[in-house]
């Protein structure tokens, strides 16, 4: 597929990133469906598209026929075929658990257009670990965005040894359609780029905490003033989410049995105490 017979997208997992995505794929002209498991995620997710479009014409950065245009392209619904029937990209972004995205994406490649590029959103799960369930596995890839989607520039196009050029192309283009700078990852490595490099700054920070050596404030103290970081790791698992951090910590000691991939004592005692970062009210640090 060509970038340019792209125009309907569907967005399956309207959380925190299934609805950025979403609303920044409207908000540059492409008809966008939501779908979501849970109803009260979809309402939120249609209430946050309302907040937000409301805000940015409030601020000046979004007039009202764009505001509008954008709300008119934007769509939810509880009915995965519904929402994936027209969908010429869909772009899944439901909880990082293998099975789950492995079910989901056998569902789409029976829903979804023969034409369709099927794309997971997951920071951490290859997508040829997903594409042996579809009868379209040229056409399925990694496509990651960062959180905030609709701040963050940067989306990672993944092109592992079953993804066609045509696909890869099509998704690099994709990107910059919707005002995103894309960079083409060509061969499939845990954690891509960018967060295998941040992944080596977050074992160190959370191997210094553990060992008392400073505290998390300090540590990202030091990685602000020290080393122009715009936020510290301790307050960026905060904004991804603690349970991320566990469950991709998880992910890679069972697959390596190397005790050293274990989530931290810290962050595990985080999480059983349901203190998952800014969702919660409360992780590392308290929010109001």
């Amino acid at each position: 597929m060509k970038v340019d017979e792209l125009k309907n997208v569907c967005v399956v997992g309207a959380g925190n990133m299934g609805h950025q995505i979403s609303l920044q794929c409207a908000l540059f002209g492409y008809k966008t469906v939501v779908t979501d498991v849970v109803p009260a995620v979809l309402e939120k997710a249609n209430q946050f598209v309302d907040t937000y479009l409301a805000g940015r014409v409030q601020k000046g950065k979004l007039t009202e026929d764009a505001a509008k245009k954008a709300r008119g392209l934007i769509s939810f619904t509880g009915d995965l075929q519904e929402a994936a029937k027209d969908a010429d990209l869909v772009i899944e972004a439901v909880l990082e658990r293998v099975e789950l995205k492995r079910k989901v994406f056998a569902d789409l490649d029976k829903f979804a257009p023969a034409k369709a590029i099927l794309a997971t959103n997951s920071s951490m799960i290859v997508s040829s670990k997903i594409a042996d369930v579809t009868s379209r596995p040229s056409q399925v890839c990694n496509l990651h965005f960062f959180n905030p989607a609709l701040v963050m520039k940067l989306v990672e196009v993944v092109q592992g040894p079953h993804v066609s050029d045509e696909t890869a192309q099509c998704m690099m283009d994709f990107c910059l359609k919707i005002d995103k700078v894309p960079i083409l990852i060509k061969k499939e490595v845990d954690g891509f780029v960018l967060n295998r490099i941040f992944g080596a700054i977050s074992r160190e920070a959370q191997w210094m905490l553990e060992y008392g050596v400073a505290s998390y404030e300090d540590i990202d103290k030091a990685c602000v003033y020290g080393a122009g970081h715009p936020m510290g790791p301790f307050r960026l698992n905060d904004l991804t989410g603690l349970d991320l951090s566990y469950d991709i910590a998880m992910g890679h000691f069972q697959e390596s049995g190397n005790p050293a991939d274990l989530p931290t004592p810290s962050l595990v005692k985080k999480v059983v105490e349901g203190k998952l970062g800014q969702k919660t009210g409360e992780g590392w640090y308290k929010y109001k």
